[in-house]
């Protein structure tokens, strides 16, 4: 038997939808009313805080503003000629330091002695530019030709004094001063101590110049100290990071004589 629809029929699956899509729209409505609420409840709450607050604001502000052009004024009609002044003052015992480098004996020491006291024409020393200059690139740099200068000198405990002062991420400069702080202790048989600037001046840079020669020196350290599974340590780094270089060249013997020292 044939079935048929009557004409005009709807199904009622529709009007399901289109209230559900009204009741939907409806509450689309009521919620974005409720977030513009809330938002202009929050803008007048701001404002109403910046109105009573606008005097402190104001005077932190300029606050604000008079550091930075105190700064600002500071660093260009203190601080700069400072170190320009500070750079210029380290120039002349510079020049005499490197002329006591290729100097000997009684020569060398009065050279020394004049780059680190100054006292010539008036003009400046390390010591006296360290002290003046502290706060300065150039003053920091007197501390550390000092420290060398002293050593030069064999007066160790000025040396390791000064060189101790110093402070630099220079790639060379950083580990040589306390390389050369491990050298003074070395001197005086503070071995311990010794060792422990080696191991610093080889791990401030890690390069393969400073970090080999001062691992080197460190594992002759270790030995003299016979400590010898530390000595074996430092001796099996060269061997491992820095084959190539002056030290890891022959470091196999080393590397033998701690262990065999054991």
């Amino acid at each position: 038997m044939a079935t048929y629809k009557k004409r005009g029929y709807k199904p009622k699956k529709e009007k399901v939808v289109e209230e559900t899509i009204e009741e939907t729209f409806d509450e689309s409505q009521s919620t974005t009313a409720e977030v513009f609420n809330t938002l202009d409840e929050t803008a007048n709450k701001s404002e109403e805080w910046i109105e009573k607050n606008s005097k402190p604001l104001f005077y932190g502000l300029v606050g604000v503003a008079a550091l930075i052009l105190v700064f600002l004024a500071y660093t260009k009609f203190v601080s700069e000629p400072t170190e320009i002044e500070a750079s210029n003052e380290l120039a002349h015992p510079r020049a005499l330091f490197d002329k006591a480098i290729t100097a000997a004996g009684a020569e060398a020491d009065s050279l020394y002695t004049l780059s680190i006291e100054g006292g010539v024409d008036g003009k400046y020393g390390f010591v006296d530019i360290a002290d003046a200059y502290s706060g300065t690139k150039a003053g920091n740099l007197a501390n550390y030709y000092a420290g060398v200068s002293y050593l030069n000198m064999k007066q160790y405990k000025k040396a390791v004094k000064y060189l101790d002062k110093f402070d630099s991420d220079d790639e060379l400069l950083g580990p040589a001063a306390l390389g050369a702080m491990g050298d003074a202790f070395a001197d005086v048989n503070q071995l311990e101590d010794a060792l422990d600037s080696y191991i610093k001046a080889a791990n401030k840079k890690d390069n393969d110049f400073t970090s080999p020669l001062f691992l080197f020196k460190a594992g002759q350290t270790a030995m003299l100290l016979k400590n010898y599974s530390k000595a074996e340590e430092l001796f099996t780094k060269i061997k491992e990071k820095y084959p190539t270089t002056t030290q890891g060249r022959d470091i196999e013997k080393y590397i033998n004589s701690a262990k065999y020292a054991q």
